[in-house]
């Protein structure tokens, strides 16, 4: 037991304490969420932007076809290619479209972290959109009705009124797509990223122990999505707390 325990123990000095090497792994972290939160946020904001572009012309684009004119030929144009955007980004995959973003379209940026953050936000994105389309959907025609006899235009009904609900609703959902978003980013290492599991493969590259380091990028992971778990849980607790109240 004693030699085994020396064994372990000389195995743990070896993959994080000679030369520093815990700092790859703390290094790999920093990158891994800066990436995700990055791509999250570019996500988000692309993402609500195509889901009000695809719901509104689910909801409303038989009546402007009616009516005609160019407002309704610029939502069909915009349909098109959001679905067709919907289409590519959601049938290939995602390291695939990080190697293409990387090697082809931002052959000139050198930072592989700005080019991880825009890759996984575009693929992001697609995700996010469908998330927000359905909160939008499921949101009671009322609410419009409400809008407009406040005043509202369609835009800032959508704004002050159905998007501040529709979050809500998406809310869980989104968390997940966060937390798949933060493992995704796993491969980030294909263009040369130090993420937290490319630092794990270096640390097993340098000493020749596989069990150690692989196994110290696993638990990050583990409790890193244990702990957004959790926030998950304590959010729709509160959320459901809310709606009995109402």
């Amino acid at each position: 037991m004693g030699e085994w325990f020396a064994e372990l123990s000389q195995k743990f000095a070896t993959c994080f304490i000679e030369d520093g090497r815990w700092k790859w792994l703390l290094e790999g972290l920093g990158n891994t969420m800066l990436i995700t939160l990055g791509a999250l946020v570019i996500g988000i904001i692309v993402g609500i932007i195509i889901a009000a572009v695809r719901s509104t012309y689910d909801m409303n684009g038989a009546a402007m076809k009616k009516r005609g004119g160019a407002g309704y030929v610029f939502l069909k144009i915009a349909n098109t290619i959001c679905s067709l955007y919907l289409t590519v980004i959601r049938g290939t995959p995602v390291v695939v479209q990080l190697l293409i973003m990387y090697f082809v379209i931002l052959v000139n940026v050198t930072n592989g972290v700005l080019v991880a953050v825009i890759a996984f936000g575009i693929n992001s994105a697609a995700y996010i959109a469908e998330i927000f389309r359905g909160g939008i959907m499921s949101i009671d025609e009322g609410q419009f009705e409400a809008g407009r006899s406040l005043g509202f235009n369609y835009v800032q009904t959508m704004c002050f009124i159905i998007l501040p609900q529709t979050i809500k609703v998406v809310l869980p959902t989104l968390f997940n797509e966060f937390i798949a978003l933060i493992k995704e980013t796993s491969i980030a290492g294909y263009v040369g990223v130090m993420d937290l599991t490319k630092a794990g493969d270096k640390i097993r590259g340098r000493t020749f122990e596989a069990f150690m380091p692989l196994i110290a990028v696993a638990v990050v992971y583990l409790v890193i999505v244990i702990i957004l778990t959790q926030i998950l849980k304590v959010i729709e607790k509160k959320l459901r707390k809310g709606e009995r109240r109402r």
